[in-house]
């Protein structure tokens, strides 16, 4: 198996592509299905529903979390490695969100949550998507797919 370069991984997220980040054997020894939150569609929610088979989850910045209100999931995290996973969300209906679970709902309420005019009110908490708060300093200060996700999104200069 080969391994794309970084750019290569930039260049396909900025084109709209979902890309696998891979991590070290020594941790979770597995690769997360990634794209651009801005770009993402309800085909690529199904896509990775269908064939990645685990949860799709939103990787923010902690700044955009403080700023949507978005809590930790519970208040000691004894995961494994320390996932941040905050409170699940759904778009208010409003923004044409119906029971939260479709994929053009959640791919709805991920465009909502990125939206630098979104306030706080405009999430449904519980809802569908899980967020998970990657680590300020990204990769350097916490080896996840999360802030990997949350690096090469804003090397690719999208969210």
């Amino acid at each position: 198996m080969s391994f794309s370069t970084i750019e290569q991984a930039i260049e396909d997220l900025q084109n709209g592509k979902i890309i696998i980040v891979a991590d070290d054997e020594d941790r979770e020894n597995e690769g997360d299905l990634v794209c651009a939150a801005e770009l993402v569609t309800p085909e690529m929610i199904n896509f990775m529903s269908q064939h990645g088979r685990g949860l799709i989850c939103l990787a923010l910045t902690a700044e955009r979390c403080d700023e949507m209100g978005l809590s930790q999931q519970v208040q000691r995290n004894t995961e494994d490695q320390s996932t941040a996973f905050a409170v699940m969300i759904d778009a208010d209906r409003r923004f044409g969100v119906t029971t939260g679970i479709s994929a053009s709902d959640r791919a709805r309420t991920i465009h909502v949550a990125i939206n630098p005019a979104t306030q706080p009110s405009d999430l449904r908490r519980p809802g569908h998507v899980p967020p998970l708060r990657a680590r300020p300093g990204g990769v350097l200060q916490r080896v996840g797919h999360t802030e990997a996700a949350v690096d090469l999104a804003r090397m690719a200069g999208l969210y």
